[in-house]
């Protein structure tokens, strides 16, 4: 979204750009399953900061899926023909230039289409530092993969972007949509009751059953340090956002947040290897409360941090 909309003539940031669109959250998830685990969530769904964003910034969101494949290759030409950049979501399985230890069943990567020379497509993809190639034949299978949150060979674009903005009411706006998400929603699955709920599950591992244990917990760290920026990665984003909307606006409150943010962020790191340490550990009996009782003192932070921010949203000038 941030290419798109600096493509488009308004400069972005990918912080901005998440931050704008509310894309920090927590979900724990047990009715989705990968790999039979379920799914967590660190961030808002892709399709909710892509509608998100757009509609709060007045841009024109066109999106599509295909329930032809073919059909969905000849638009995505079509687009590409025509000078546009294309957004899609994909499988990462089927993406040929990712390493092999990268690659699992995981159907809502987003990635972005920008030209193509004989059988290959040129894309920018967010985990990589360069532009990459990949086949016709490969793209076809990845988009229209199928499975849990299949795409159906979803493409978007942009046009009509408003480059005059009200920076601060957007950021106002954002930030309280944030706090709401994190800490205003009454699931027990979902943002601070979800951090909660996760501890309560890792507290109540019975320590019989070392297989699974070592499953779940490498499963947690895996969600939250390498799939996308994961769960610690989006705190630093978010924190990205903050410092950068702080200094947009004027608006030191913000960029405190950020550090405290941050801090956060390290303490999500310090917890994923707390749980690396717990399932590699086949000589003793490992014991869950202490790792539990740290996802614990996160979710406090976050709460206490996003209380901060909603009454600094709700503030006037």
């Amino acid at each position: 979204m941030a290419s798109l909309l600096t493509h488009a003539g308004l400069p972005m940031s990918e912080p901005m750009a998440f931050g704008l669109a509310s894309g920090l959250a927590f979900a724990y998830l047990p009715i989705v399953k990968l790999s039979g685990m379920p799914l967590i969530a660190y961030r808002m769904p892709p399709k909710h900061l892509i509608k998100t964003l757009s509609k709060r910034l007045g841009a024109r969101l066109h999106s599509r899926t295909f329930g032809n494949p073919e059909q969905g290759r000849l638009a995505l030409n079509a687009a590409l023909d025509d000078g546009r950049l294309a957004g899609l979501q994909s499988s990462v399985f089927w993406l040929p230039y990712f390493p092999a230890e990268m690659r699992f069943h995981f159907n809502a990567h987003n990635l972005l289409a920008y030209g193509r020379e004989g059988n290959d497509y040129l894309l920018s993809d967010p985990v990589f530092e360069a532009p990459v190639r990949c086949a016709s034949e490969d793209l076809q299978k990845a988009r229209f993969a199928k499975g849990a949150l299949a795409a159906k060979g979803l493409m978007y674009w942009l046009d009509e972007v408003p480059l005059e903005q009200d920076w601060e009411r957007l950021i106002r706006t954002s930030v309280l949509s944030t706090t709401r998400i994190l800490d205003g929603m009454p699931l027990p699955w979902i943002g601070i009751r979800g951090i909660q709920h996760l501890a309560q599950r890792i507290a109540k591992l019975d320590p019989a059953q070392s297989k699974y244990n070592r499953l779940y917990l490498t499963h947690i760290v895996r969600m939250q340090e390498e799939i996308g920026t994961g769960g610690a990665g989006f705190r630093f984003m978010y924190a990205s956002f903050l410092q950068e909307a702080g200094e947009k606006i004027g608006a030191a409150s913000l960029c405190e947040a950020s550090t405290q943010l941050t801090a956060i962020g390290d303490d999500w790191r310090q917890f994923a290897s707390a749980c690396v340490r717990a399932s590699r550990n086949k000589g003793e009996t490992p014991d869950f409360a202490p790792i539990a009782e740290r996802l614990r003192a996160i979710a406090l932070q976050e709460r206490a941090l996003m209380k901060e921010l909603g009454a600094w949203a709700k503030r006037k000038g």
